[in-house]
């Protein structure tokens, strides 16, 4: 049996998120809590402009979510860490007659980190696979889907600081990685980054994740993020992955074609240097949801690159600072859930 992880640009059923709860992603003040609440809100309402979200909502939070969600956000009970779903949720696959899988990648709180909890978390994916009526596909890989981005025909963009943190996968090789995505998501080709951004290997970053770096609107083609200000420590970082991109193929033997997502002007934050970026964004049946950042210019900017990118696709912006300001952006929260083909 042969699977294979659809782009995600395919047609979609629904797209899963998972309501806030506890800890540093609600903050520590009521104002915190409600910032929170709001914007996976406002994303969940964004989305739901073009298909349907199933909500993961914790018991003890059921209230509050159908405070903040219209009646069109259909709500599952779970128990719940953390709200991450891009990472705590599987990752969906077809196989070679259609039939829908969901890959259940080892969660352990994005590589053991101290400040993390997962008893919970690492049964989601599972309980999501089940509640879609998918496959489970089990996998002892430590990984999470904001680690990989794959462009529906065989080509996986990845980074060495997470399949290869020795906190995740101690004693994995780059060919035991492929050989394992190979067998999960149909790899064909794994174009490997060194890391991630400068913010995403602090204390409460995931050490590299590519969703926060790269992306693939369409096979042969990468949106890359662009930190254009010399002095932020991501400007030589997003340089030395241009390069590398440039000198890489995609798993037609392609050449890619790189289009710069420049990042918007600001630099800092109360925390330090930002990892504000646009190429965490989220596809969705005739739509994008992009990230903005309170800039009309760089926004402007990005929703035009974003465009041309996804042609056909109409636009709508959801303001993500309070997203990366608990470490993550609108793809992070979110996972999309590939139609079933229909049999020919």
């Amino acid at each position: 049996m042969t699977w294979c992880m659809p782009a995600e640009t395919a047609p979609q059923d629904r797209v899963w998120m998972a309501f806030p709860v506890g800890g540093y992603t609600l903050g520590y003040t009521a104002t915190e809590a409600h910032e929170a609440h709001r914007t996976w809100a406002a994303v969940a309402h964004a989305v739901a402009e073009f298909e349907p979200v199933r909500m993961v909502v914790d018991p003890a939070e059921r209230a509050v979510a159908r405070r903040y969600l219209s009646a069109e956000i259909e709500v599952l009970e779970a128990p719940l860490n953390d709200s991450w779903m891009r990472d705590i949720g599987p990752s969906f696959v077809h196989d070679d007659t259609g039939r829908l899988g969901a890959v259940d990648w080892t969660f352990n709180g994005w590589g053991g980190q101290d400040w993390a909890t997962w008893d919970h978390d690492s049964k989601i994916s599972r309980f999501v696979a089940n509640a879609a009526g998918a496959a489970v596909v089990s996998s002892a890989l430590v990984n999470e889907g904001g680690g990989i981005h794959v462009d529906g025909a065989g080509t996986v963009l990845a980074t060495e600081s997470v399949q290869l943190d020795s906190g995740r996968n101690p004693g994995a090789t780059r060919a035991s990685v492929e050989e394992e995505l190979r067998r999960t998501i149909g790899a064909e080709h794994v174009v490997w980054l060194p890391r991630g951004l400068t913010r995403d290997h602090e204390r409460f970053g995931t050490r590299g994740h590519i969703d926060m770096v790269a992306a693939l609107p369409s096979p042969g083609t990468i949106l890359l993020h662009a930190q254009n200000d010399p002095g932020h420590p991501d400007y030589p970082l997003t340089r030395e992955f241009r390069g590398l991109l440039a000198g890489a193929h995609d798993a037609a033997g392609r050449s890619f074609t790189i289009i710069d997502l420049p990042a918007p002007a600001v630099l800092r934050d109360d925390e330090g240097f930002v990892d504000y970026n646009y190429v965490n964004h989220l596809v969705v049946n005739g739509g994008v949801i992009a990230c903005s950042f309170g800039e009309e210019r760089s926004d402007s900017l990005a929703r035009d690159v974003l465009a041309a990118a996804y042609p056909g696709r109409r636009l709508m912006s959801v303001d993500a600072r309070p997203l990366f300001a608990r470490g993550g952006g609108i793809h992070c929260i979110t996972q999309q859930q590939p139609s079933t083909p229909l049999p020919a």
